[in-house]
């Protein structure tokens, strides 16, 4: 009886199966986390093309809008944008545009999904004088 638990006949079988389970586990985590870490990083130069935007412009209004709907339409995201100053920005005055959006992470589809926000800021000054 002995001689038979000693055995080990069959164990490669059993190590690999559960290898590429593991595996495969991994490589379904990576398909769902790197599209956030994609969306960040979309989101953080979202941010700072709007700043700059408001920069060259000197204000807060139809510039800047449009540059968010470009922005929008080029990255497919489309965050909530909010602005410390809105209308004329005076030279040197400093300002900050904040861009927030939620995305789900998550293995299996609605089990075990859960939602993010995803948070980007860029400061700037105007670089425009108004008389």
């Amino acid at each position: 009886m002995l001689k038979k638990l000693k055995d080990k006949r069959g164990e490669g079988y059993i190590d690999v199966a559960v290898l590429v389970l593991c595996a495969m586990l991994v490589i379904a985590l990576a398909v769902k986390v790197f599209p956030v870490y994609i969306a960040k990083n979309q989101l953080d130069t979202f941010a700072t093309e709007l700043c700059r935007e408001a920069e060259i412009s000197g204000r807060v209004g139809s510039e800047t809008t449009q540059r968010a709907q470009v922005l929008k339409e080029k990255t497919g995201l489309d965050p909530a944008v909010t602005w410390s100053e809105t209308g004329k920005i005076q030279l040197d005055q400093e300002f900050t545009v904040k861009v927030s959006i939620q995305k789900n992470i998550g293995l299996f589809g609605g089990f075990g999904s859960f939602p993010i926000t995803l948070r980007a800021q860029a400061t700037g000054k105007s670089e425009v004088y108004w008389k």
